[in-house]
């Protein structure tokens, strides 16, 4: 039986649009992996709670936990209070450290794999007068994870961004918390088109020149570093990165443009993953990493192929947006029983935007149960003025 929805075309007319059968992918791991792989993982509000939804986030906490469940049972590590949980778009420090704890209960019994980001934004931007700020920001927040026993992602700071004068700053302010964090962190490179308030990180807007300084400070302190993620979405600078590292030092790719080809490699190496495109396609890039790992590069091409169109329309500029397509690919998949946000952020892309994610997902195999996905979308549009059925 087929399953067919109305769906709005740019011109303003419905198309009759059948959706295909599920694909399948299993829930659970199919095999070991040969790359380490970090999903970023979303949180789920809590719709009824009584709040003010732009000031103070509400959280589901079971519904927030069993996500990174299923992440495990993938084979996924999580990465945990990063930008695809809205850290600065609605999650502030206290509510991600509260996360952090939780993620961190959960994972202890599961042996799940968490690595969590430490940053300065619980700082007030204009409050801040110099670096020395900046380095006791990341050292409240460091000493608070590693006290849980977390792992460590350093965050790029927009505090940094905002006070430094010069490379010779981020040299300061990176090379005295290395020399304290009790295990290798991973550094986050965050690119101006996922924060534009990070403009100008690493002391300049020249990549290159950028980048020389991001090696060095990695490089001299590479027995601290686990790794590194770069979040460009330019394939060509992770690669020349990636070469450039001490060979201890991993690169994690997360370009979600291009992250198929950075993660099966080439004659040069490959990249691990810390993608927040995982959070959404996370059965289908479970198998694909598993037949990497099996020696079938063809298999893992074929499943991750059709993957990339709907990542790269997600990640679509304004790229700080795609939680929005995050999150709308958790509903459609059932792993909430609602579309809304935190901070009101279910809002922030359009009609037309969330059409292409459902048709998107369908032609890559991702919506798992296709009938819910459809009354879903449909849900999703009638609140949007717009009969489906």
């Amino acid at each position: 039986m087929s399953l067919t929805i109305r769906l709005p075309r740019p011109d303003r007319t419905l198309e009759a649009y059948e959706v295909a059968p599920a694909r399948g992918f299993p829930g659970k791991i199919t095999g070991p992996l040969n790359r380490v792989a970090f999903a970023a993982a979303h949180v789920v509000a809590d719709p009824l709670a009584e709040n003010d939804p732009w000031l103070t986030p509400a959280i589901d906490w079971d519904r927030t936990i069993a996500f990174r469940e299923h992440l495990w049972d993938l084979g996924f590590g999580v990465a945990e209070a990063m930008d695809t949980a809205q850290r600065g778009m609605g999650m502030d420090w206290s509510a991600s450290l509260d996360l952090i704890r939780r993620s961190l209960d959960a994972a202890q019994p599961r042996g799940g794999l968490v690595f969590s980001g430490a940053g300065t934004d619980h700082l007030v931007l204009e409050d801040i007068r110099s670096v020395d700020d900046v380095i006791r920001a990341y050292e409240e927040q460091v000493s608070a994870v590693e006290a849980l026993g977390g792992r460590i992602i350093l965050m790029a700071s927009r505090a940094l961004a905002r006070v430094a004068r010069s490379p010779e700053d981020y040299v300061q302010v990176y090379s005295r918390i290395l020399s304290q964090v009790r295990e290798p962190v991973i550094i986050h490179w965050l690119g101006d088109m996922f924060d534009p308030a990070l403009t100008g990180y690493w002391g300049t807007r020249d990549l290159d020149a950028a980048m020389d300084t991001a090696v060095s400070i990695i490089n001299d302190h590479a027995a601290k570093v686990d790794g590194v993620k770069i979040s460009l979405l330019d394939k060509d600078k992770e690669i020349a990165m990636r070469g450039r590292l001490d060979p201890v030092v991993r690169m994690y790719t997360g370009d979600d443009f291009n992250y198929a080809e950075l993660i099966a490699g080439d004659e040069t190496g490959y990249s691990h993953a810390l993608l927040g495109i995982f959070d959404a396609i996370a059965p289908a890039a479970s198998v694909a990493l598993a037949a990497l790992a099996q020696g079938d590069p063809a298999s893992f091409h074929a499943i991750l192929k059709p993957t990339v169109p709907l990542s790269r329309h997600i990640f679509g500029a304004p790229t700080r947006f795609y939680k929005t397509g995050v999150v709308f690919m958790a509903y459609l998949n059932g792993h909430q029983d609602h579309f809304t946000m935190i901070g009101g952020q279910e809002g922030a892309r359009s009609t037309l935007h969330l059409t292409e994610i459902f048709k998107l997902a369908d032609k890559a195999g991702l919506l798992r149960d296709p009938e819910r996905a459809v009354r879903r979308m449909a849900e999703v549009l009638a609140v949007r003025g717009i009969e489906a059925a």
